[in-house]
């Protein structure tokens, strides 16, 4: 008998990666309830996704409550694909990005309200920091998430549902991630962008640990604030506790961003420019910093996962790795 929702998620998922090609892909499996990757890292293929086989594996570790995300993949930089997240996006927003050059090639919508946008601005790999500024200026212009600007930001796949308990129907249903718009090619302003991104990148958000580590790096860049303060809400830290102790709320944002697999210099760059008066009153500012690093990687380590229905595993059975930055 066929499968029909197995049919219309591999149309979905063919028609996205036709508008993103790229030789290989990255697929994770995130589980919702607790933000842990337990799939092995897997480079796929536009044909290893259409495969019968493949698509009944993640549909299934779907329903168990894993989220499917992915991004196009060229190693250690990023592919040429920015990633602007945005909620409630009006139509007028999708106007403006067309009249500035800046037209996605694919336009998911992963809940009633939230929105993902893929931009292409590059045939060739983009350093990560060239692309990391590419996506704080877009989220800048057009109100995207400001923590979803990192070069390695997964978004979702379309075809699959949304598992997060916040995005819910009033029925209870998870929503389907429905792919609205889907044509390939770069953006026309592309060149601009990447030109405006060389100028004014932040060098606070370079992955090497030299760099991110580096006193002669500025202290404040705006991307590494929008991105701490960002953190900060999510967590509804200054909700709870309207005076934090700094040093806390460090070890929180750290560990966060750590499970999301934010590289750990990258995390160091964050906490130096976002944290508030940092280094305040530490008379050793690097040292402080490796060891909320160190305590914000141990408590992470020691988080609990065992959900329901067994282990969110690879379909080759590769151990588990930690989850890089998502979009919801």
């Amino acid at each position: 008998m066929r499968d029909h929702g197995l049919l219309l998620s591999r149309q979905a998922i063919q028609r996205q990666l036709r508008a993103m090609p790229c030789a290989l892909y990255l697929v994770r499996l995130i589980h919702a309830a607790t933000g842990q990757a337990w799939s092995g890292r897997r480079h796929w293929s536009a044909a290893d996704l259409g495969q019968p086989a493949t698509l009944g594996f993640l549909r299934a570790r779907n329903r168990q409550g894993c989220d499917i995300f992915f991004q196009p993949f060229a190693g250690n930089q990023n592919a040429g694909y920015i990633l602007v997240d945005l909620d409630e996006a009006p139509p007028a927003v999708w106007e403006g990005m067309r009249h500035n050059g800046h037209a996605p090639c694919v336009v998911l919508e992963s809940s009633p309200g939230h929105w993902q946008a893929w931009v292409h601005v590059s045939t060739v790999p983009l350093e990560p920091a060239l692309a990391t500024a590419v996506g704080g200026h877009l989220a800048r212009i057009y109100s995207g998430d400001p923590a979803s600007i990192d070069w390695r930001h997964l978004g979702r796949l379309a075809g699959f549902t949304n598992q997060k308990p916040a995005r819910r129907l009033p029925n209870g249903y998870a929503p389907w991630v429905r792919l609205r718009y889907a044509q390939a090619g770069v953006a026309r302003g592309a060149g601009a962008l990447l030109e405006q991104a060389r100028r004014t990148r932040h060098p606070v958000l370079f992955t090497g640990s030299a760099q991110a580590f580096g006193w002669a790096l500025p202290a404040a860049a705006p991307a590494a604030a929008e991105i701490y303060r960002a953190w900060l809400h999510r967590l509804r830290i200054l909700q709870r506790y309207p005076q934090p102790d700094w040093s806390i709320a460090d070890q929180w944002v750290a560990q966060e961003l750590l499970r999301r697999g934010v590289a750990a210099a990258t995390v160091a760059g964050i906490l130096q420019g976002g944290s508030p008066g940092f280094p305040r009153r530490h008379a050793d500012p690097l040292d402080y910093l490796r060891r909320t690093l160190a305590c914000a990687f141990r408590e992470w380590a020691a988080t609990p996962f065992s959900p329901q229905g067994g282990p969110c595993v690879d379909a080759h059975g590769c151990a588990p790795e930690t989850a890089a930055g998502t979009s919801s």
